[in-house]
């Protein structure tokens, strides 16, 4: 869908302002679709963003704040989502045996199950929303981290 029609607007003040509006507006459409695809394993986007974390660093622990400093979305609240992974015995919570105070989180097999299901179900609807090829991907990556450059 064009921008426009989707916003129901054609007022931007130049190229640079349409396009931030865009890849605002882009975002929340992909997450909308990605949401909707694992709605059904009863994992909400962060919870999957934290469980792909941690199977990255599986078989080692991670402490909370290097989960959160990973997150895509920076204001997700970790601690909650970790608790919510924690009832549905997806990961586990272990104490430092070098730092008392510290809390360690790891993925359960069970986590890497879904994990695997889910990460399949959202590359599909990546593939089938995105219509992009692997030359145009690799193209939108390179302008999406120049607008990141200035960071």
């Amino acid at each position: 869908m064009i921008l426009e029609e989707a916003i129901k607007t054609s007022h931007f003040s130049d190229e640079t302002h349409k396009a931030t509006i865009n890849v605002m507006y882009t975002a929340y459409w992909l997450k909308d679709h990605l949401s909707k695809a694992i709605k059904s394993n009863g994992i909400t986007i962060e919870q999957y963003n934290v469980l792909r974390i941690l199977r990255g660093k599986h078989p080692e622990k991670m402490c909370i704040k290097d989960i959160a400093g990973r997150m895509i979305e920076k204001s997700s609240n970790v601690p909650r989502i970790i608790d919510r992974l924690l009832i549905k015995k997806l990961v586990k919570r272990t104490t430092s045996k070098i730092d008392k105070r510290e809390t360690l989180i790891s993925i359960t097999q069970n986590g890497l199950l879904l994990l695997d299901v889910t990460t399949k179900e959202i590359t599909d609807v990546t593939n089938l929303v995105t219509g992009l090829s692997e030359e145009e991907a690799a193209m939108l990556n390179t302008l999406l981290e120049k607008m990141r450059l200035k960071d």
